[in-house]
């Protein structure tokens, strides 16, 4: 079973619609599915439980870490859905290695029940997000275009506490950084702007998608979107024209996600790293 952890230490990016959409692209393809809502707001348990489509686990993702989870229902599609009780895991500092070590247990016990693992995290850098990213095979941030975003980023690599190549460095190499996902594209003049920043800042960290110059994984800001999340509707089974165009500009970026996450597309040279990132190197 292969991790995948969404973090940003920014809310309101989109993180919880990417997970959504890359748990039923992945249950689409067949893949057997485990998603886990580690945010106390619970943005990725609600459109799934909504949906229908998983079998909401008897348990809540704080039980992972606080190690009352020895098992889950078989089921090719499992939602372990956030409770508000999350955010007190943070105020036991005395327990926080324990509950590491009991979320890293019980994934390897899931090893061959699921292919796999899609956890949403909090934007807050605590004990959850470092016990999900201790534990991750991937991690995959999405990105608003703007300069707190931006700002972000360096955050997202070198925060003391959970900055990627901390948690590298210390508590497990195997992590690898997809990259970062621009999310809430739109085709202004100020938006392409901040695209072309982003890609001469950060271009090694970029998702490439295609050959051609530019070709980066996005997603656009789409009406069709904030409903399909609204309403627990999978985007492209909604009838809306508007919906359907959106999964069009969507699908390319998901796909070369789900496929360096099943290994069938490694990364090429240039791409997503967390040791060796040039933070601003600009692009060619």
């Amino acid at each position: 079973m292969k991790t995948l952890v969404l973090a940003n230490q920014k809310g309101g990016v989109g993180k919880s619609a990417v997970a959504t959409l890359l748990c039923h692209y992945l249950a689409r393809q067949g893949q057997r599915v485990l998603a886990i809502d580690l945010d106390h707001q619970g943005n990725l348990s609600k459109p799934l439980r909504m949906s229908g489509r998983p079998l909401v686990a008897p348990v809540t993702a704080d039980m992972l870490l606080t190690g009352l989870v020895a098992a889950l229902p078989s089921h090719p599609f499992v939602l372990v859905p956030s409770r508000p009780a999350l955010i007190d895991l943070e105020r036991q500092p005395a327990l926080h290695n324990p509950f590491a070590r009991n979320l890293r247990g019980f994934l390897r016990a899931m090893e061959g029940q699921f292919d796999l693992c899609v956890i949403d995290t909090n934007p807050n850098p605590d004990i959850r997000l470092i016990s999900a990213l201790a534990s991750a095979d991937f991690v995959l941030s999405p990105i608003q275009l703007n300069q707190e975003a931006l700002d972000g980023v360096t955050a997202l690599l070198n925060h003391e506490r959970v900055g990627l190549r901390k948690i590298k460095a210390v508590l497990n190499p195997k992590l690898q950084l997809i990259g970062l996902l621009p999310t809430m594209v739109e085709p202004t003049p100020f938006q392409k702007q901040n695209f072309i920043q982003v890609i001469q800042l950060y271009r090694s960290l970029m998702i490439q998608v295609g050959q051609g110059i530019g070709e980066f994984a996005s997603m656009p800001r789409r009406s069709a979107i904030a409903e399909s999340q609204a309403h627990g509707e999978v985007l492209w089974e909604m009838k809306k024209t508007a919906a359907r165009d959106a999964w069009k500009e969507i699908e390319p970026s998901l796909a070369r996600i789900v496929a360096t996450l099943q290994g069938g597309s490694p990364l090429k040279p240039g791409e997503a790293s967390i040791a060796g990132v040039q933070p601003h190197a600009t692009s060619t």
